[in-house]
């Protein structure tokens, strides 16, 4: 199980920090047949994801069309009479992530079960069932490695009626079978954080954002940077960013690809910056992925390729690096300061985000471009400074043969053509007081 660190910034797995790395699979249960769900997880756990968020009750009429094995979830859309036979394939994937090293990220409805503010619903949750079918899911998982993720796309106040209370009743029955520590998060709509309904619910244990997919360059760090300045403490993911090759739809009305699709680049600079803002992980996403789309399952919102291709895309890969560069120092204390650059504001695609140790040892900075030298604020940091250059797209670093020991600094990044951390170590010997 995950736990909280004792700064509540941060996740522990077996007392050791832990990296959310999550991927959307939100049709896993509903559209995959278990050979195609062991070939996902097996490319999955390779390239180092250790949570998967997928959706019990799916979004895509996922009360009435049945699974692979011809089940529905629901006798009668009854939240109270679940079919097993349709549980048994859930129970059978959380097992298959669970040994393969991952954590299910369970949502146990889509928010159109509980809110159809669109989509195919139907809407067959209140208050009053919602508990027992939290009851019956922390009982069904309590041993298994979980984390519950409410929501689903959803606000939780529409058109003044407030489905929180259907939300924490569920919320409530999960608790009441699972194990002692339940963790919880809420999956919001696009451009939302859970924060802002449950920030102080007793059961939300950390903040999850939506960013979204409707432009390039949404100010994330922004985003995240007000809910790490909120209190009580809660951890932060960004559990929707953009999804590689999704369309672009600043309108988010048809999702139409004329408007461009997000490639890899626009993925990674948008992960790191939430991460460099504060975040504590972060959940990459793949457009044909998340909705397995195939020749027998009609993609949704102009997805392509199909899925089994798109395993191959080249975001997938490149978010390992980030999980590598920032795990090891999550028990650093990392703290968002954007005191370390002195360089002159810049438009949201060039926007730049920096962290720092607590004890000042270490600086780290994610520059989406190299066109502007960095210019360094090292007060805050020990002196003298090493230098060196994280490449997101390799996960290669390169030591710079320079040293700064001065309070500012102007470096030239190695490329001018992609995006680079600029890692600043204080050197063993001759340290400069803060």
């Amino acid at each position: 199980m995950i736990t909280l660190s004792s700064s509540g910034r941060y996740f522990l797995r077996d007392e050791k920090p832990f990296f959310w790395l999550g991927d959307t699979a939100w049709e896993l249960f509903h559209r995959t047949t278990l050979a195609e769900a062991r070939l996902y997880l097996d490319n999955r756990a390779r390239l180092g994801f250790n949570v998967i968020e997928a959706a019990i009750l799916a979004e895509h009429d996922g009360l009435h069309q049945p699974n692979s094995n011809g089940d529905v979830p629901l006798t009668n859309d009854d939240p109270a009479q679940p079919d097993e036979r349709y549980f048994q394939y859930v129970d059978a994937l959380v097992a298959e992530m669970n040994a393969r090293g991952m954590i299910a990220g369970l949502l146990p409805a889509w928010g159109d079960k509980v809110n159809k503010k669109w989509g195919d619903g139907p809407q067959v949750f209140t208050a009053q069932n919602a508990y027992g079918y939290g009851e019956f899911l922390g009982a069904r998982y309590r041993e298994y490695e979980v984390v519950w993720i409410l929501g689903g796309d959803r606000e939780s106040y529409t058109d003044g009626i407030d489905y929180a209370p259907v939300w924490t009743a569920m919320a409530a029955g999960i608790q009441a079978t699972y194990r002692a520590h339940a963790v919880f998060s809420y999956h919001p709509q696009g451009h939302r954080s859970s924060s802002e309904a449950f920030q102080d619910a007793p059961w939300l244990t950390f903040n999850m954002w939506q960013s979204g997919h409707s432009e390039r360059d949404l100010p994330v760090w922004e985003w995240i940077a007000q809910d790490y300045a909120r209190m009580p403490i809660k951890p932060i993911v960004d559990g929707e960013p953009c999804y590689e090759d999704h369309p672009i739809d600043p309108w988010r009305r048809a999702w139409l690809p004329e408007h461009g699709r997000f490639d890899e680049y626009d993925v990674r600079k948008q992960c790191y910056r939430s991460i460099f803002a504060g975040g504590c992980g972060v959940t990459y996403g793949y457009h044909s992925i998340w909705q397995f789309a195939s020749a027998a399952r009609p993609p949704i919102a102009h997805a392509a390729p199909f899925w089994p291709e798109a395993l191959e895309r080249p975001g997938a890969a490149q978010m390992i690096h980030l999980r590598q560069l920032i795990e090891p120092l999550l028990a650093s204390e990392l703290i968002p300061d954007q005191s370390l650059m002195l360089t002159p504001p810049m438009d949201r695609a060039d926007y730049r985000v920096a962290l720092r140790s607590q004890a000042g040892d270490l600086g780290l900075i994610y520059c989406p471009t190299g066109k502007e030298p960095l210019i360094l604020n090292t007060r805050r940091l020990q002196r003298p400074l090493a230098i060196e250059w994280f490449n997101p797209i390799t996960g290669e670093q390169t030591v710079a043969n320079a040293q700064i020991d001065q309070p500012v600094a102007t470096l030239t990044l190695p490329d001018t053509q992609q995006d680079w951390v600029c890692i600043l170590k204080a050197s063993e010997n001759d340290i400069v007081p803060r």
